[in-house]
C-alpha cells in the first residue's frame, strides 16, 4: 500500500509530461486564449465600425476642416484659394445685408421657438389625459415636424398664404357674413408679415418636441398631484409647482435642441421668397445669405467665414443655456 501511495505522484507526473508537447510548462494559458479571443472581438468591431469612421472623416471632418482654411482665403470655387488672412471676417462688420440677415435670423429664433414649445407642451398635457386612440393622435400631430421642413410644405404654404391663397379666401367669406369687406394683404410678399407666415410655420412642426414632452409627462408620478390636491391647490397651481419644475430637464432638452435647428432653417425661407429672402429682405435667413453668398456669388471663402460665425454663434447660446440651465432646472437629485 506505501508503494502504490509513493509511486503515484511519480505516475502523475508522468502522465502529465507525457500528455502535452513537451509538459505542462509548455500548455497555453486559458487567460491567452481569452486575450486572444477579445481581439479578434475587437478587430471585428472595428471592422463593422469602418464605414461610419470613413464617413466621418470624409463627410464631416473634412469638410470641417477645409471650411475653416477657405475662411482666410479668397475662393470662388471655380479658381484657386488664395490666402486673405482675417479679410473676410473684417469684411462682416461692414455687410449690411449680413447684419439684416443676423436681425431676421434673431427675431424668428426669439419667437418661433418660445412659441413652439408652449403649443407642444399644452398639446402633450392634453394628450397626457388618457385620450382614446393616443397612437394615432400621437402619430398625426407628429407627422409636421417630418413634413415641416420638405420643400412640398414650403411651396404649399406659399400658396396658403399668397394674395389669392386659403387664408385670404377664408378671410374674404368670413368678412361677407358679417358684411365687411376688407382689404387684405399677400401674405408672403407683404414685408410687414411675411417672416410672421415662416414663425407659424415652425411653430406647426411642434411634433418632435411634443412627443418628448409626452414621455416626460408620463415620468410625472400621481402622487405628487394627489398631495398638491390635498393640499388645495387649483389646477394652475399644480401646473406651475409640480408640472414645471419636474419638467424642466425636458424642457430644457427641448429648447436647446429647437434652438439649434432654428438657427439652422434654410428650405422654408428659400422656397417662400424664391431663394431672394424677400420681400425687402424680410425672410432673408443668415443660411440663406450664406447661401447666396458661396453658390450664388462664388464667394466660397466669404461663405466659409460665415458658416463659422453662425458655428460661434449657436454655440455661444448653447453654453448659456447650459450656464442658466443651473438656476432654472431641476434634476432628481
Amino acid at each position: 500500500m506505501t508503494a502504490v501511495l509513493n509511486n503515484r505522484p511519480a505516475a502523475d507526473a508522468d502522465s502529465g509530461g507525457t500528455a502535452g508537447t513537451g509538459g505542462p510548462h509548455r500548455r497555453r494559458k486559458p487567460g491567452r486564449a481569452a486575450a486572444a479571443r477579445r481581439r479578434r472581438e475587437t478587430l471585428a468591431a472595428y471592422g463593422f465600425l469602418a464605414p461610419w469612421f470613413l464617413g466621418l472623416g470624409l463627410i464631416t471632418i473634412g469638410p470641417i476642416i477645409a471650411s475653416l482654411y477657405f475662411s482666410f482665403t479668397d475662393y470662388s470655387l471655380i479658381g484657386g484659394a488664395d490666402w486673405v488672412g482675417l479679410e473676410n471676417y473684417r469684411r462682416m462688420l461692414d455687410d449690411p445685408r449680413l447684419h439684416q440677415s443676423l436681425a431676421v435670423t434673431f427675431k424668428y429664433v426669439f419667437i418661433s421657438v418660445p412659441l413652439q414649445l408652449a403649443m407642444a407642451l399644452a398639446l402633450a398635457m392634453v394628450l397626457d389625459r388618457g385620450v382614446r386612440g393616443l397612437p394615432l393622435y400621437r402619430s398625426v400631430y407628429y407627422l409636421p415636424s417630418l413634413l415641416g421642413g420638405s420643400v412640398a410644405v414650403a411651396i404649399l404654404w406659399r400658396r396658403i398664404f399668397g394674395a389669392n391663397g386659403l387664408i385670404n379666401q377664408l378671410l374674404e367669406s368670413a368678412g361677407g357674413l358679417i358684411g365687411l369687406s376688407p382689404t387684405l394683404p399677400g401674405w408672403v410678399s407683404d414685408p410687414e408679415y411675411a417672416l410672421g407666415t415662416l414663425i407659424i410655420l415652425n411653430v406647426w412642426t411642434f411634433g418632435a418636441p411634443m412627443v418628448i414632452f409626452l414621455a416626460g409627462l408620463r415620468q410625472i408620478p400621481r402622487m405628487y398631484y394627489e398631495a398638491a390636491q390635498v393640499d388645495g391647490a387649483g389646477p394652475a397651481r399644480r401646473f406651475w409647482s409640480v408640472t414645471v419644475p419636474l419638467l424642466t430637464p425636458i424642457i430644457f432638452f427641448n429648447l436647446v435642441l429647437q434652438m439649434i435647428n432654428a438657427f439652422q432653417t434654410f428650405t422654408q425661407a428659400f422656397i417662400v421668397s424664391g431663394g431672394t429672402g424677400g420681400p425687402s429682405d424680410s425672410t432673408l435667413f443668415y443660411t440663406l445669405y450664406l447661401y447666396q453668398q458661396g453658390f450664388g456669388s462664388f464667394e466660397m471663402g466669404y461663405a466659409s467665414a460665415m458658416a463659422w460665425l453662425l458655428l460661434m454663434i449657436i454655440g455661444g447660446f448653447t453654453a448659456v443655456n447650459f450656464l442658466a440651465s443651473k438656476y432654472w432646472v431641476f434634476y432628481g437629485d
